[in-house]
């Protein structure tokens, strides 16, 4: 299971820095029209102070943390949803990630501004809108195909066309699909949704790239805060340029450099947590053999399923799951100890994975 955050926003909005800054991983960087089409990926690892606490207690020989995909979409431009600009080849790279971060510049600085000046909620707005505007030529595509069928009074049609007329209605209002509903079946209104795989489906953060050195700053990330409540998502503040020359120093200059400029904190772990919650995920932990590791699965996974996050053969011949919240295993000191004070508890393949347990699945090979 690969579960991305795909970084996007207008050209110049400092996306690839920030992707460097992350990553630590080469991405391509050039002014607006120049841009590289492939979009790039990298994996995040997520800092974990659980998984560490875990292994001062287990003693491993390896750990392993739980990672993330991020990718960085090239930079989307008015009229991108009628393939200004490459639009169409940069939405569908949009398409195939999990939630978005949508980096919204508010820094002047020598790199030009496709819009000619830094103003964060209109270049929010000219995004948003082409993911809208996208969307909504999408549903309209599906509506022409259903309604033959619904003419003539398939009742499955009628009921997809219905859902389709009000996730047109909703979109056209200027309102994303991540806050439509349907008063049909969750179940069948969720199918005929993501048969469409709306953009504006996805859960979104606002990142709003910072300049130190400039005070204007400031004002915008208020500017993008209020947005972001509006709209019912979160944002988040980062100097993406600072946040990339510090990942390039060791770890101890790097504190020097926060210490000199006063700040107490990187911004980097809170944006890659953020991802997490923005995906709404859950970390268990597995301690078999002499690794301990992190997994991610989504909120509400069953015992079953988590099994086969580590392996399929587990799913399969899953018999049971031995768990205990990680806080229990460190306050014990050891597994046997957990056992000894009855905090390990045996659970069965609907058992759901909670945030935080430490789990070893017993399963027939």
């Amino acid at each position: 299971m690969s579960l991305t955050c795909g970084l996007i926003g207008l050209p110049n909005a400092g996306k690839s820095t920030l992707f460097r800054a992350v990553t630590l991983a080469h991405a391509e960087i050039a002014p607006y029209p120049f841009t590289t089409i492939a979009p790039n990926a990298g994996v995040v690892r997520i800092p974990d102070d659980r998984l560490t606490a875990v292994a001062a207690v287990t003693h491993p020989d390896r750990v392993v943390p739980a990672t993330l995909e991020l990718v960085d979409i090239a930079g989307l431009v008015r009229n991108a949803h009628a393939g200004e600009g490459l639009g169409n080849q940069f939405l569908g790279h949009i398409r195939e990630v999990d939630a978005l971060l949508h980096v919204v510049r508010c820094f002047g600085g020598p790199a030009a501004h496709v819009e000619g000046g830094v103003d964060p909620v209109r270049d929010i707005g000219i995004v948003d809108t082409e993911l809208l505007l996208a969307d909504l030529a999408a549903v309209e595509r599906a509506l022409a195909q259903v309604a033959p069928r619904a003419r003539t009074g398939d009742r499955a049609a009628r009921e997809e066309e219905a859902v389709l007329k009000g996730l047109a209605a909703h979109l056209s209002a200027g309102r994303p699909a991540r806050s439509f509903t349907v008063p049909q079946a969750a179940e069948a209104a969720a199918q005929v949704i993501g048969r469409v795989r709306p953009l504006t489906a996805r859960p979104v953060l606002y990142v709003a790239n910072l300049d130190d050195r400039d005070p204007g700053s400031r004002a915008a990330l208020d500017a993008v805060e209020r947005y972001a409540a509006g709209a019912g998502a979160r944002a988040l503040g980062l100097y993406g340029q600072l946040e990339l020359e510090l990942s390039e120093l060791p770890p101890d200059e790097a504190s020097q450099f926060l210490a000199a400029l006063d700040l107490s904190e990187r911004g980097l772990p809170r944006l890659v947590q953020a991802c997490r919650s923005l995906l709404g995920l859950h970390t268990f932990f597995s301690i078999a053999s002499a690794e301990v590791r992190a997994w991610h699965v989504p909120a509400g996974t069953r015992a079953s399923k988590a099994a086969g996050r580590i392996h399929t053969d587990m799913e399969r011949g899953f018999i049971r799951a031995e768990v205990i919240a990680w806080d229990d295993l460190v306050a014990c000191g050891s597994v046997a100890a957990a056992r000894d004070r009855g905090v390990l508890r045996l659970e069965g393949k609907e058992y759901l994975v909670r945030d935080g347990d430490v789990i070893t699945f017993r399963f027939a090979a």
